[in-house]
């Protein structure tokens, strides 16, 4: 080998590694994860979604074979790494995210469509707050092409499921038979329940809900009137209730302070011959019926009196 082809071999070595450095050494930011493929193939840890204690609950057994992914090793916050020219890097964001319920990456739309129970058409609004799920990141970057796509479709099918199932637990008796009013009054209810019902998207996708935020529930603007005027009927209906039972409370508690006061009055003035009978019979227990004589004698004593004087004075 000639001292130039020897020259251009070292630089030639020099340029590939200063390369196979600069490209290949890499951190990670506070809020991220990275999963290092080679060849395409992320590094396996043992077990899958099935065997995990946390995840594996959160699919029946039908949807185990399908979504059982397995565990990757993830990379942590931190620096700094290296990786080989054949290995590529996959940068997650960790953050939590917001997205509209009618986002859809293939149609636009302002908002989404249910029917609820009593068949009435309705328009629906709001947001979910999600992020990816740091144990299933196999399922967030390969198990679906499209994760956060899937995940809105699995929640609006099950919103559209609720609302045309939801009834109120309340008793609302004002509401029966208009079950908008029914959705509008239970909102934190709805999202309490999509909360809970969505949990098993961190199995299925690998993406975390953090909540479900429903804000509006809209009739079609042709029947809004109707509902607006059957409201405003049903809220006169239960104000005259509240005021007629109002009325006859009132009027209950007078009367049951009444019959208290008679019966205070009945005390007051059964108690002296109550109390005169227990004397006498205490007079008769130790005396016998002489003690009750001169009981008698002495007690006609100033009456006899007073009749006198009053015959004299007249």
């Amino acid at each position: 080998m000639s001292p130039v082809d020897f020259i251009g071999a070292l630089i030639g070595v020099g340029l590939a590694a200063a390369l196979t450095l600069l490209f290949g050494v890499y951190s990670i930011g506070p809020t991220e994860r990275g999963v290092v493929t080679t060849f395409g193939r992320a590094a396996r840890l043992k077990g899958s979604v099935a065997s995990d204690p946390e995840l594996g609950p959160l699919l029946t057994p039908e949807e185990l074979p399908r979504y059982d992914f397995p565990l990757i090793h993830v990379v942590k916050p931190g620096g700094p790494y290296f990786k080989w020219p054949w290995q590529r890097l996959y940068r997650v964001d960790m953050t939590i995210q917001t997205t509209d319920l009618t986002w859809d990456p293939e149609i636009q739309q302002s908002a989404i469509e249910g029917v609820t129970k009593d068949n009435l058409t309705i328009s629906l609004t709001g947001q979910i707050r999600w992020k990816p799920c740091e144990r299933n990141l196999y399922a967030y970057l390969f198990g679906v092409a499209r994760p956060r796509a899937h995940v809105m479709g699995f929640f609006i099918s099950v919103l559209r499921d609720r609302i045309a199932t939801f009834h109120s637990q309340a008793g609302d008796k004002a509401a029966d038979g208009v079950s908008i009013n029914d959705l509008r009054k239970n909102l934190s209810t709805i999202n309490q329940f999509m909360e809970s019902a969505c949990k098993k998207t961190t199995a299925r996708y690998g993406i975390e809900l953090e909540a479900a935020l429903i804000t509006t529930i809209d009739p079609p603007p042709d029947v809004d009137d109707a509902l607006a005027s059957i409201n405003t009927t049903q809220n006169q209906v239960a104000a005259a209730i509240s005021q007629a039972r109002a009325d006859a409370d009132q009027k209950l508690t007078m009367a049951e302070q009444a019959v208290q006061i008679a019966h205070n009055m009945a005390d007051a003035d059964a108690a002296p011959i109550l109390e005169l009978g227990k004397t006498l019979g205490s007079m008769y227990a130790q005396g016998g019926k002489a003690a009750l004589d001169s009981y008698l004698r002495n007690a006609l004593l100033p009456l006899r009196e007073k009749a006198s004087q009053t015959v004299i004075q007249s």
